[in-house]
């Protein structure tokens, strides 16, 4: 005789949710541990990256030159001295007025001209488009001793020299290829339908690349920006051959004044440094919003 068991489904139920597994772990959820090391790694990193800063500072604070040998001193002697004297003392302030100049007429310029180089190399096909690209790649592969002499006798030739408009063309020979091929990169991300309907509502080719591609250009134009202006601050080699007055000095070549053949004041050279770093912490805070973009987009396309 064959018995059946009924089973109860209470039970049932019961029995499945008490046996029911550990909830998994969704894509990306990190676990307390990984969190932990992850966020050790990286302000590990950031100490790392922030100790020169905080070092340099620390150094210019000191009141003797050779203070930097005996660092522990520092403590008992900080002192904002240094930086009087550079500021007062020196002639910082025309350094200042150089480099602006220098600086922002080299990123004005090179921008220009190397988003209408990218812009119609993207988009226009002329004959030897592909090889003029590379054409400005090949500028770059001479060193800044070659390059010395053959443009030393062409702004000569031009009196250009101790010139701020012949230093912002020198600057932007080198910035104008790289930026150009940023651009072109750049350019290519963004759909032709977009000029093409600036064709349709009646823009010309040049009001199109102005009034609807630039817009949407800005985190290339931001980085293109960002290159230009660092290159021509802190370059120094050419500087310091085509500027001959003191008075016309970047920053980089203002620096050297502090260095002689016997002697070497690295405790102003601390100071002025520190007060350099200001220029260029607040063009990396207008600029910062669209760097990351910029700079990753850029390189999707070539």
């Amino acid at each position: 005789m064959s018995t059946t068991t009924v089973e109860n489904p209470v039970n049932k139920q019961d029995s499945m949710t008490t046996a029911s597994p550990r909830k998994a772990r969704g894509r990306g959820e990190n676990s307390r541990a990984t969190s932990l090391v992850s966020h050790g790694i990286l302000i590990v990193a950031s100490l790392i990256a922030l100790f020169p800063v905080a070092w340099l500072l620390f150094l210019s604070l000191g009141p003797d030159k050779d203070d930097y040998l005996h660092p522990g001193g520092i403590w008992k002697k900080m002192t904002l001295d240094n930086y009087t004297y550079v500021l007062q003392e020196t002639k910082f302030f025309d350094w200042l007025g150089s480099t602006l100049i220098v600086t922002l007429g080299t990123t004005l310029i090179g921008v220009i001209i190397a988003a209408t180089t990218g812009y119609a190399v993207s988009r226009m096909r002329f004959p030897g488009y592909k090889k003029f690209m590379w054409v400005l790649l090949v500028t770059q592969m001479f060193p800044v001793a070659v390059l010395m002499v053959p443009m030393y006798q062409i702004l000569s030739e031009l009196q250009l020299i101790d010139n701020y408009l012949g230093l912002i063309l020198v600057y932007c020979s080198t910035t104008v290829p790289y930026c150009a091929w940023l651009m072109k990169g750049y350019f290519d991300t963004i759909p032709f339908e977009i000029d093409e309907a600036g064709r349709v509502d009646g823009l010309s080719p040049f009001g199109t690349f102005a009034r609807l591609i630039l817009p949407l250009a800005k985190p290339g134009l931001a980085v293109a920006a960002f290159y230009s202006f660092l290159t021509a601050f802190g370059e120094v080699a050419f500087a310091s051959t085509f500027m001959l007055s003191d008075t016309k000095y970047t920053f980089a070549v203002g620096l050297q004044t502090f260095v002689s053949e016997h002697d070497a004041q690295r405790n102003l050279m601390a100071a002025t440094a520190v007060l350099i770093a200001i220029p260029v912490s607040a063009f990396f805070y207008f600029v910062q919003k669209n760097l990351v973009t910029g700079l990753t987009a850029g390189g999707t396309k070539g």
